[in-house]
């Protein structure tokens, strides 16, 4: 397999472009907003849960803009055609840009460790809550950027791979859980167990449940794998 190409281009795009750092901007911010509002005030707990909570929401609109154009883009201006006739397989392009995708979320998650270290300064952070809080937020993420990366492979245009992206995680991180409330049997179960949040809560509790990374792994691989199929489908056009 030929990933690391594939994904040295792909971070090498997203370094040079604006709109990843102006999106890494405004993630700081909205979570500056966020932490200064609920987190880093006079007499409130020094604690990071209440914004790690609205993580989910805060990512379901920021990654798959990052995603929006790792093969929209591709397809629209023809570059595709280039990729595709390079000594690389459809899963090496798939794989090599997910990971640079991955690598750039990593990158951008680090950024938020500010405010651990400001919750250390003024009362007690706990080190293995954090760790399992970040192992879910990488987890998470992951599976929000294969979802993204799904629908770029769907589309040229980026803004429909952007909505299509987030109605499908607003669905399965936030309604599928509100749909299972007061439901009994399989129907019930099955919704709960499609529920992202409700995988994504026990790691922000310092829980690390096996069941939950299985869940993000496996549904990661589901929709890599989807889109692997998709590209192949496109190359016999």
């Amino acid at each position: 397999m030929r990933i690391q190409p594939v994904m040295q281009r792909e971070l090498n795009g997203y370094f040079c472009s604006p709109i990843a750092y102006a999106v890494i901007t405004i993630f700081l911010i909205v979570l500056g907003i966020f932490f200064s509002s609920l987190t880093f005030v006079p007499g409130g707990e020094a604690s990071l849960r209440r914004l790690v909570d609205l993580m989910p929401v805060i990512l379901v609109i920021f990654l798959p803009i990052l995603t929006m154009r790792l093969f929209a883009e591709e397809f629209r201006s023809g570059t595709i055609e280039t990729l595709m006739t390079a000594p690389v397989g459809e899963t090496d392009i798939v794989l090599g840009k997910f990971f640079g995708a991955l690598l750039f979320y990593v990158v951008m998650l680090a950024t938020t460790l500010v405010y651990a270290v400001i919750v250390a300064a003024f009362g007690s952070l706990d080190v293995g809550l954090l760790l399992s809080t970040y192992l879910g937020l990488i987890l998470l993420g992951s599976l929000y950027l294969s979802v993204g990366l799904f629908f770029s492979a769907c589309t040229r245009n980026q803004i429909i791979a952007v909505v299509c992206s987030v109605v499908l995680l607003l669905i399965f991180t936030f309604l599928a859980d509100f749909l299972a409330m007061g439901r009994t049997g399989w129907l019930g179960l099955l919704l709960h167990h499609l529920s992202i949040q409700q995988h994504f809560h026990d790691f922000t509790r310092g829980l690390v449940d096996t069941n939950h990374v299985v869940f993000f792994l496996t549904s990661t691989g589901l929709f890599l794998f989807l889109t692997i199929k998709v590209l192949e489908t496109r190359r016999w056009r």
